[in-house]
């Protein structure tokens, strides 16, 4: 057996520490002695019980978020991971948050793995699925006895009765909670049984929620390919099922109420658009914009008209004195000779010429016997 050095070996057991799951998330609960904070502002502490003593530290960054004041003799829940100090050859509780014991255990797990989740990306809304609009069937991940599952069943018929309702049994709290929870989970995606999946419960305290704030349930939620609607009690309840999930609803009765999307409000819907698609109303409406565009052309033609009309008119009359024929109703004639010229003197007339000469009624055509001129005035 060749020797190693010390540093070596310590380094070794170091990567034990390390690469063994369990201890990268511990929560201790244990009496605080030898507490000290260092003007670095990290500070240096054991834990210990009847038993056994543990050395810890808990760095300044982690330090800040702490609500009270640490003391020895005080009795705290410390959660971070155990590795090897390679300097003193001594393993130590690497703390990343701490609280008084009386703030209870199940609250300080809820919140060091919460942390945890959120930094894996377990919550980004970029892994948030949209539900159906429309969905065929509905999956229950709840208990079959409770007052949760009557009220889901309840609304979905009112709000969607062409959806299918299937109810995957399972505890919701104790011990096998979880595991049934997670077992559902899977078969309903192995199955693609449902379009969408409400999963939940009715409301109690946070010991009787405990199920949906397990690690177990947490990741079969996100890997879920089906959408999953969390229903975990009532309004003020979180979970971190709340977190994960692709929606979180306050109740059970509000998921129902998300999932289904309301029959009455989509014939409302349909009415509306049948009715502004409806050719006999289309045409309707066009006809009667017509008949105010009608109206307005005509009595706009009318006013512009009138002044025209007027000054046409008086044209008109002075034309008409003009006129040819208002001097043959006076009684004259007119004469044209055998090529159709109008005759305006005798001197452009000969003896045994042809004429034509056109009176108020009728005409006639004649011959020139005699040419004489008459003096006028």
């Amino acid at each position: 057996m060749d020797a190693v050095g010390v540093s070596e070996l310590t380094e070794y057991i170091r990567r034990l520490f390390e690469n063994d799951g369990a201890l990268e998330h511990v929560l201790v609960r244990g009496e605080v002695s030898n507490y000290k904070r260092y003007p670095s502002g990290h500070h240096y502490f054991t834990l210990k019980d009847d038993k056994s003593v543990l050395r810890a530290v808990m760095f300044r960054g982690d330090a800040e978020s702490l609500s009270f004041r640490p003391a020895d003799g005080m009795s705290v829940l410390a959660a971070g991971r155990v590795s090897v100090y390679p300097r003193d050859g001594q393993y130590q509780l690497y703390c990343k948050k701490m609280m008084p014991d009386g703030a209870g255990t199940l609250t300080m797990a809820y919140e060091e793995l919460k942390k945890r989740l959120e930094a894996e990306g377990l919550f980004d809304p970029r892994h948030k699925k949209p539900l159906p609009p429309f969905p065929r069937r509905v999956a229950l991940v709840t208990s079959p006895a409770g007052a949760a599952v009557r009220d889901m069943i309840r609304i979905l018929g009112r709000r969607w009765p062409l959806c299918e309702v299937v109810v995957a049994p399972v505890r919701v709290q104790g011990e096998e909670a979880p595991a049934e929870i997670v077992s559902a989970l899977r078969y309903c995606n192995k199955h693609n049984i449902a379009d969408v999946i409400i999963a939940g419960r009715g409301g109690g305290s946070l010991e009787d929620l405990w199920a949906f704030n397990d690690e177990r349930v947490a990741r079969a939620l996100f890997a879920s390919a089906i959408p999953v609607v969390s229903a975990v009690g009532h309004e003020p309840d979180f979970t971190i099922a709340d977190y994960v999930a692709d929606v979180r609803a306050a109740t059970p009765s509000h998921a129902a109420e998300i999932v289904a999307p309301g029959i009455d409000e989509w014939f409302a819907r349909l009415a509306e658009a049948r009715r502004k698609l409806s050719p006999a109303r289309f045409f309707a409406d066009r006809r009667q914009q017509l008949d105010r565009l009608s109206e307005r052309l005509a009595g706009a033609w009318e006013r512009g008209s009138s002044p025209r009309a007027k000054t046409l008119a008086a044209l008109a009359a002075r034309l008409d004195a003009l006129s040819p024929l208002k001097v043959l109703a006076r009684g004259y004639s007119v004469v044209r000779n055998a090529d159709g010229a109008m005759v305006k003197s005798v001197k452009e007339l000969a003896v045994g010429d042809a004429v034509d000469v056109r009176l108020r009624e009728g005409r006639f055509r004649g011959r020139v016997e005699e040419i004489g001129e008459v003096l006028l005035g």
